[in-house]
């Protein structure tokens, strides 16, 4: 059977299409990075989708064709590596698109670079003589933690760095999952990926408040000062708790969501596919309830990870962990721990090795049915009578490690017709050394000689809607209060509901004080009952945008950050909203603010909205040595979509597996 023109690459079309990229280049080394569906074109895909949701789609109706982006590195005589990118046509194997991309852009890392960058370290006698500085104790080892290197200063050759953060890790413990992260250590190597070479070693300050950003204070000694904050369980000095009974999620009849084709999956209503892609991670396409179409493509498009430690190198210190090595590499295989409970399905993904060759990644998206409180509810006083309903919800969930955070990403559907988008940070603070005895504005000390910084985590999710339709508008409306007087407010209690349609494509921010709410409508569809177009809304978090000044690196190469909301007309392959490529990048390229210069008109047309939220992150003790999730959800929720309630058909049958508690757990206080 053919596969679906959203399925994910077969690991045989992936060899293929790397097949035919060896064969454009003979003679030379190819160093490939990604190979994954190049999604087909909207114009395309659209008239596919009308065939299948109208049941006339057979085996003979035309598909639009399978194509397999390719990222590259082409080795020359001279060696110096040319990224290139092609379109390949694997149904009929040959390539029908390619670029050199510009020397002003970087590919995203993989990897293999930043295992060599450990290597050069070792290997490197700067770096040995650097670490001469400091006497570690007997049993001690250096680990070296690879990153990207951050927006280039504007004096800085352009050319592809990458750096570490050093730690050092107690290996009497006999434990691979000591906490290395209690010992920092101020040493950052630099590595010049083209000649694979630790060109420098920078030395951060370790001070505390007021002093300068570049005195060097620290003494040979250096970990001297620190101590074990363990987290694995068989290190903890207490054990694990002992008074925690099972809690169980059981599913005797199985699962109500059906999934089909690999990627199709209906429940209760809603009918939707999940792909998975390097870069983005899960996403969900072609989402429609109860025969009504309500988005075309949602997905967590990038976010990135801003530092506020003025101290040098720290200044650079930001990761765009979408753009710069790609989300969907660094996920989790979650048949592993406890990521999803109850009756799951798991999709695979289907990763590309340095030579090309399809390399399976197991389990990278899990999906599963969960409860989350009540739903609804009404106890009828005269009666005695209450009816109410479970809030439960289909979870497609993916889980992202960038060496110490972790951060889990959820699209949760619910019965009454929402769409929430969930983002958790949690994982290991980024800490650095400071001096014994001293505390800092640059972040909070968190354990011995362990200053954890200040930064912000800022995400930007991609809704493409299409509600009952490919062409929507959006509208902003707003709740004011209305000055008393005779005419129309004379007791003060009125206020006003104002909604305005964006006319050009352009950005706002959340303004809670007004109830500044974001409306996806068809202009063309009304509900028979308000007389209002149909449309979904969402009300736009309040958080705090990117605190970096304008004018600094940090702020230009990170645009989208500036502003919580933006909307664009829709082009293919605009996704990425801090732009297609930003490792090493001084500004945003390609991305939303460059969608909004354009001045499209967004009225009745195919528009995308973009929701930038995020975390302030000024650590607290708490926060380590892992931190409790943070939580953010953005909710998409139908307004005037339906003409009543979704929900009221929802069972409202009693849980016979719930229980009054004994007496063995429940005693009188004693005081």
């Amino acid at each position: 059977m053919l596969p679906h023109p959203l399925a994910i690459l077969s690991e045989e079309e992936t060899n293929i299409a790397r097949n035919v990229i060896l064969a454009q280049h003979p003679n030379t080394v190819i160093d490939f990075r990604e190979i994954y569906l190049s999604e087909p074109p909207k114009a395309q895909l659209l008239e596919f989708l009308a065939l299948e949701h109208s049941g006339r789609l057979s085996p003979t109706s035309p598909r639009p064709p399978r194509l397999a982006l390719c990222q590259y590195d082409v080795i020359g005589n001279d060696r110096i590596p040319s990224f290139e990118e092609s379109v390949v046509d694997v149904g009929t194997r040959q390539r029908v698109q390619h670029r050199v991309v510009g020397k002003e852009h970087h590919a995203s890392l993989t990897l293999s670079e930043f295992d060599t960058l450990v290597e050069r370290c070792f290997a490197s006698p700067l770096f040995q003589k650097a670490l001469a500085d400091f006497d570690l104790p007997e049993g001690f080892e250096v680990v070296i933690e690879p990153w990207p290197y951050g927006g280039l200063d504007y004096v800085e050759e352009k050319r592809r760095y990458f750096q570490g953060l050093c730690f050092a890790t107690d290996k009497r413990k006999n434990n691979p999952d000591a906490n290395f992260y209690s010992y920092p250590l101020p040493l950052i190597p630099v590595m010049d990926a083209l000649t694979q070479e630790i060109i420098r070693v920078d030395r951060p300050a370790t001070g505390g408040k007021g002093e300068g950003l570049t005195e060097q204070t620290f003494k040979r000694d250096i970990i001297g000062h620190c101590k074990d904050s363990d987290y694995v369980p068989e290190l903890l000095p207490g054990g694990t708790r002992k008074d925690l009974k099972p809690l169980n999620v059981v599913q005797p009849e199985g699962p109500s969501f059906r999934i089909t084709e690999e990627s199709l999956v209906e429940w209760q209503k809603w009918r939707f596919r999940v792909a998975f892609n390097p870069r983005e991670g899960a996403t969900i396409h072609d989402v429609w309830y109860d025969g009504r179409s309500v988005l075309y493509r949602l997905s967590v498009s990038e976010m990135t990870v801003p530092y506020a430690d003025p101290r040098p190198p720290f200044h650079r210190k930001q990761a765009f962990d979408f753009g710069d090595g790609g989300g969907g590499n660094m996920a989790n295989n979650l048949s592993i721990g406890c990521d999803c409970l109850g009756v799951i399905k798991y999709f695979d993904a289907v990763m590309t090795g340095a030579d090309g060759s399809a390399k399976k990644m197991p389990n990278a998206i899990c999906l599963h049915e969960q409860d989350n409180g009540i739903g609804w509810k009404h106890s009828n006083w005269r009666t005695g009578r209450a009816v109410v309903t479970r809030h439960r919800e289909l979870v497609v969930q993916f889980i992202i490690t960038l060496a110490n955070y972790e951060y889990i990403f959820a699209y949760k559907f619910d019965q009454s017709g929402g769409i929430t988008v969930e983002s958790r940070a949690t994982g290991i603070l980024n800490v650095v050394n400071i001096d014994a005895g001293k505390v800092s504005e640059y972040g909070n000390v968190v354990s011995g000689g362990v200053l954890a910084q200040n930064h912000q985590h800022i995400f930007c999710v991609r809704i493409d809607p299409a509600i009952d339709g490919p062409n929507n508008s959006v509208q902003v409306e707003e709740s004011h209060p209305v000055p008393m007087n005779a005419v129309t407010n004379p007791n003060g209690n009125f206020y006003k509901v104002n909604t305005e349609t964006m006319e050009r494509a352009g950005f706002f921010d959340a303004a809670p004080e007004l109830n500044r709410t974001v409306k996806m409508v068809n202009p063309h569809k009304k509900n028979p009952i308000s007389q209002k177009p149909v449309g979904y809304k969402f009300i736009p978090l309040a958080t705090q945008r990117l605190l970096a000044d304008p004018n600094s690196i940090q702020a230009r190469r990170a645009q989208f950050a500036q502003h919580h909301v933006w909307v664009t007309k829709y082009r293919d392959g605009e996704l990425y909203a801090g732009g297609r490529y930003t490792l090493q990048s001084q500004e945003e390229i390609e991305g939303v603010s460059d969608a909004v210069k354009r001045g499209d008109s967004v009225v009745d047309t195919d528009v995308v909205v973009w929701s930038t939220f995020g975390i302030t992150h000024n650590p607290r003790v708490e926060d380590w040595p892992v931190m409790p999730v943070e939580i953010f959800q953005l909710m998409i929720r139908p307004a005037d979509f339906f003409t009543a309630n979704p929900s009221l058909d929802v069972p409202s049958d009693k849980n016979v597996s719930s229980r009054v508690v004994g007496n063995d757990c429940c005693r009188n206080s004693h005081i």
